[in-house]
């Protein structure tokens, strides 16, 4: 059995998007091509977006830190530390309002 600290995990990828010209950062915490779920950790500097871009497949996103808005078309989420949202099967972005960590699920296969 394998146990990840988020809260760790977070913090350091803050820093490193803290850090990054493009403000953010991102590691694979479980999964990968082989595997039919996939988590990814991503952290977003404030005021920085993940532009808008097609959805993965089935898909979840917790907020782990800070405050973010997912825009889906005309639907809007916003979500703070604690808040946990299924993502639209549809094109949509995520904006940073806060310096944010996010925990994305996918699932690859039903």
């Amino acid at each position: 059995m394998r146990s990840t600290s988020l809260t760790r995990l977070a913090e350091d990828q803050l820093d490193k998007a803290r850090a990054a010209s493009s403000g953010r950062a991102a590691v694979t915490v479980h999964g990968g091509h082989e595997h039919d779920l996939r988590q990814t950790l991503i952290a977003l500097a404030a005021g920085h977006t993940l532009g808008e871009h097609d959805a993965p497949g089935e898909a979840t996103l917790q907020v782990l830190v800070g405050t973010v808005r997912l825009t889906a078309g005309d639907e809007v989420w916003e979500g703070t530390a604690g808040d946990h949202v299924v993502i639209p099967p549809r094109r949509h972005d995520l904006h940073a309002a806060t310096d944010a960590a996010v925990l994305l699920t996918v699932a690859t296969r039903a």
